[in-house]
């Protein structure tokens, strides 16, 4: 049995362009992994299996897609230990979708290359190519065109989950989005935020990153007074 953990995200940034030709919004977004993270555990099987957690539908997309793309059967079992929130915007459910393709694909006679692993990922789901690297990366595009960063990591996040708080799906949060034609001022929010990622040097400068476009946490304000 391989195992691997499969860590959080942030978007320390993001701005929000106009929907793209793939039904994608353009996007401009530095990501940041987290400590936190669920557990993906992969084992032969005769059949795919995905348990742990019944309402996965992205691990088993991406092992299904894998074995179409190699040419083999899907012959896998994947057991999800979760400790990321879900639909808390943190991204857990395509890191278990990416940390099973690269258990999967080790397993393979002819694993897929890199390259073919980060289109598939990125057909999948625009935030899962991310979890196939390491490190802090700047999406560009729809948010798979990714490349390094060289960010300050000496640094703690608190993340609060406020009893009863849910939030809404990703595709009501970008609806909502288009309906206030929030689209408009995307290049010059993305060199905005180009400008003050060049001038990061400390841990403290990443509080001068431009807001989340798409959602921002009410007690944002209240916290950030304390």
């Amino acid at each position: 049995m391989n195992r691997a953990p499969a860590t959080a995200k942030l978007n320390l940034a993001l701005v929000v362009g106009p929907r793209g030709d793939n039904g994608r919004h353009q996007v401009c977004t530095v990501l940041q992994r987290l400590d936190l993270a669920d557990r993906v555990a992969l084992e032969p099987s005769p059949v795919l299996r995905v348990c742990g957690f019944a309402a996965d539908t992205i691990v088993r997309e991406a092992l299904q897609s894998l074995a179409r793309r190699a040419g083999v059967e899907p012959r896998w079992s994947a057991r999800l230990t979760k400790r990321i929130p879900v639909a808390a915007g943190l991204g857990g459910g395509s890191s278990d979708a990416a940390t099973a393709l690269r258990l999967a694909n080790s397993t393979l006679t002819e694993p897929l290359e890199p390259d073919e692993l980060h289109r598939l990922a990125a057909e999948i789901g625009a935030d899962v190519p991310f979890f196939l690297g390491a490190g802090p990366q700047l999406g560009e595009g729809d948010g798979t065109q990714l490349s390094p960063l060289d960010l300050p990591q000496d640094y703690w996040v608190l993340l609060v989950l406020p009893d009863g708080a849910q939030k809404e799906s990703t595709a009501s949060v970008y609806q909502a989005f288009d309906s206030r034609d929030c689209e408009h001022g995307f290049d010059t929010r993305r060199r905005t935020l180009l400008s003050a990622l060049a001038r990061v040097r400390r841990a403290t400068d990443l509080t001068e990153l431009p807001p989340n476009d798409l959602a921002r946490s009410p007690l944002a304000s209240e916290l950030t007074q304390r």
